[in-house]
């Protein structure tokens, strides 16, 4: 029987909103967003944390790779990010559902005062019925862009609103014992209850050529929020209906199980 979930974080990566050519994927980001929406429409609130910035930047900006140095990287940033909340806006308004963007760093979250304002601007946001669209404040956060990850920033959502669930979306099927790249017959790990340095080692590797996230920071993911209870899917984001099924209960992807406070 499917658990009826009260709020949510789904994280989406810069694979699924964006094709290799760096150029806006507008079917896929309309077909996310609809999907989000008919949940939305059950009574379920929804966080979107939203990775692609720096990738639709360096669309628009018709550069022929992603920049590898910092300045260039923020530049893409401040481009992308405009592009990305205009089309979330007109997209979800399509469905009569009104968005809000924050942008945040590590110190609005390390800050206990800043922290605190953080978690009242999402309440009132979800008391009023605004999807929050959550990324890295990439322009000014340089340590974020070098270090960090939207998988990680998920979590971290997940853990500040008290959701029931993160979901994040990727472009493989879930947690493989192996490479299923290079490793045809890899399998895939439909649970897990105890992340194991045997574990770690296999989510090794970068994600895509426009993204930042691999396996790795995904199981890093897992982990922030199963500190706090709250249970992880990594799955295949494409297509986006695969969201009804995970919360449906349904075995796709994998499941971080919720995994106390020594997780």
């Amino acid at each position: 029987m499917a658990k009826q979930y009260r709020r949510i974080v789904v994280k989406v990566g810069t694979s699924t909103l964006t094709h290799p050519s760096g150029r806006t994927n507008i079917r896929e980001m309309e077909h996310l967003v609809r999907v989000l929406s008919d949940i939305m429409n059950r009574g379920i609130q929804v966080a979107l944390v939203t990775s692609g910035a720096i990738g639709v930047g360096v669309g628009k900006l018709g550069l022929p790779a992603r920049p590898k140095d910092t300045p260039g990287k923020q530049a893409c940033a401040t481009v992308g990010q405009c592009e990305l909340m205009y089309m979330y806006d007109k997209m979800f308004n399509e469905y009569s559902h009104k968005v809000g963007q924050l942008l945040i760093t590590k110190e609005d979250v390390e800050d206990s005062q800043r922290r605190g304002n953080l978690v009242a601007c999402f309440d009132r946001l979800f008391e009023m019925g605004v999807l929050p669209i959550i990324n890295e404040n990439d322009a000014v956060a340089v340590e974020e862009i070098v270090y960090g990850d939207n998988d990680s920033l998920s979590a971290i959502v997940a853990r500040l609103i008290h959701a029931d669930l993160l979901i994040i979306l990727s472009d493989i099927d879930g947690l493989y014992d192996a490479d299923p790249r290079t490793h045809p017959e890899a399998r895939r790990i439909p649970r897990v209850t105890e992340i194991t340095d045997e574990l770690r080692r296999a989510c090794t590797g970068a994600g895509s050529e426009l993204g930042t996230g691999g396996m790795e920071t995904k199981l890093r993911a897992a982990e922030i929020a199963g500190r706090d209870g709250i249970p992880t899917i990594v799955m295949n984001g494409t297509p986006p209906e695969n969201i009804y099924q995970a919360l449906e209960g349904a075995d796709i992807g994998t499941i971080f199980e919720r995994m106390g406070s020594n997780a």
